[in-house]
């Protein structure tokens, strides 16, 4: 579930392979579109837009106030052709000798298949620089317009109802059994992978293995992320061993995000379905496990069924005071309808029958006046597979654009209203 958007142009389509120098122009405009679009975070507000760092989910327990910025999704990956195999005798390849002899203990792992495979783990120096902070960086404007228009387009809403059409029968048993509504799955996978469509390209042994003994010491929370990547390593093992992958085979995004959902080694053994029911959870190619395996983590993650993620909101009688205790908490749920009401913030009169917890969200537009919503329980789920209240917004909202796409085709009925929540 990972660091996991993670999202710029339609990718290549998947039977036309580009050659190097597309590719080198593909990196380009990616990384382009990512410093203000998707990216991996560490510890931002969760109305921060995404930025370029280390994964926190899907794949760790998510800090229950200040939540980060994405996981970064298979869009986001560097060229993986620059994999440097280091010598035996450099610091490196001793430290990930010695963490293999660590696991040697474990009697759930084969001591002889650990040391084999990570004697042939890559250094994969693009990796380490994409994670490496740039020097002096100022704080990135943020533009919840710009970055909606960077996702929710008419490539991806389109490509999204053919893939809802395609898979409608298992996104409504999905549905019917995790209570996550399917446009919520739809635009996740859109969002991450391009339904599927761009899952990355870097070797995730090597990903794992440079940002476990390698992590750019620039970082200002190197350890902490180092100490991360270690345990996703040993995940990743545990994961291909459970499941008969071949850990020099798998690819996936810079950090380690891996299949159609883009899940961390963590979060796919935890949260991994075998929907097609071919005996293992497979994220790479089986949209039925992908798709029931989004919704199981949303559902861990808090999601309730039947409530809405998010509601529009009247702010005119909040002055500056008010706002700013209403942003506090910032994306957590905290506040009940009537202390919103004390600081100045309304509900819409139809709206006002939900009794849940709500939080204040932030969109900021660049110089230009921000948006807001009230996000309830459910968009704070969101933020758990990918911590940023902008992406947690551009899934909805492309969710919506292909739910409404394929009703106006008439593969689906109306929605119905969602019907009054208990508190």
């Amino acid at each position: 579930m990972t660091l996991r958007p993670r999202p710029c142009p339609a990718p290549t389509p998947l039977l036309q392979r580009p050659g190097p120098a597309l590719r080198r122009w593909w990196l380009r405009l990616t990384l382009a579109c990512w410093a203000g679009a998707t990216g991996l975070g560490l510890q931002a507000q969760g109305s921060a837009p995404p930025q370029p760092a280390a994964p926190t989910a899907p794949g760790t327990p998510a800090t229950p106030v200040a939540p980060g910025v994405p996981v970064p999704s298979a869009s986001d990956n560097g060229d993986a052709t620059e994999d440097v195999q280091l010598t035996a005798a450099s610091p490196w390849q001793n430290q990930l000798h010695a963490f293999a002899g660590s696991l040697a203990g474990d009697p759930t792992l084969s001591a002889n298949w650990v040391e084999t495979v990570l004697s042939q783990a890559q250094h994969n120096s693009r990796v380490k620089r994409l994670m490496t902070p740039a020097p002096n960086a100022t704080t990135t404007v943020r533009d919840w317009q710009a970055y909606q228009r960077r996702l929710v387009t008419p490539a991806r809403i389109d490509a999204g109802a053919l893939f809802w059409r395609t898979h409608q029968s298992t996104l409504r048993a999905v549905e019917a059994q995790w209570g996550v509504p399917a446009s919520v799955i739809i635009g996740i996978i859109g969002i991450e992978t391009f339904y599927g469509q761009n899952t990355g390209n870097i070797r995730v042994l090597d990903a794992l293995a440079t940002l476990a003994f390698d992590f750019p010491a620039t970082h200002p929370r190197a350890s902490e992320r180092a100490r991360y990547f270690r345990r996703e390593l040993e995940q990743f093992l545990r994961l291909c061993q459970a499941n008969g992958l071949d850990p020099l085979a798998l690819r996936g995004s810079f950090a380690g995000a891996m299949g159609i959902p883009q899940f961390m080694p963590s979060s796919w053994l935890l949260y991994g379905q075998d929907y097609d029911g071919n005996g293992s959870s497979h994220l790479i190619d089986s949209p039925a496990d992908a798709i029931a395996s989004v919704a199981n983590y949303l559902s861990a993650h808090g999601w309730k069924s039947g409530k809405p993620a998010y509601f529009d909101v009247d702010l005119h009688e909040a002055d500056a005071t008010s706002l700013a205790i209403l942003l506090g908490p910032d994306i957590l749920p905290t506040f009940e309808q009537a202390a919103l009401r004390q600081f100045g913030a309304q509900l819409l009169p139809v709206e006002t029958h939900y009794g849940g917890l709500l939080a204040l969200v932030e969109l900021k537009n660049g110089t230009a006046a921000p948006q807001y919503v009230l996000g309830t329980e459910n968009f704070y789920a969101i933020t758990r597979y990918n911590q940023s209240s902008y992406y947690a917004m551009a899934v909805l909202q492309l969710g919506e654009a292909v739910e409404r796409k394929m009703q106006l085709q008439s593969a689906l009925p109306p929605s119905p209203p969602t019907a009054p929540a208990a508190p």
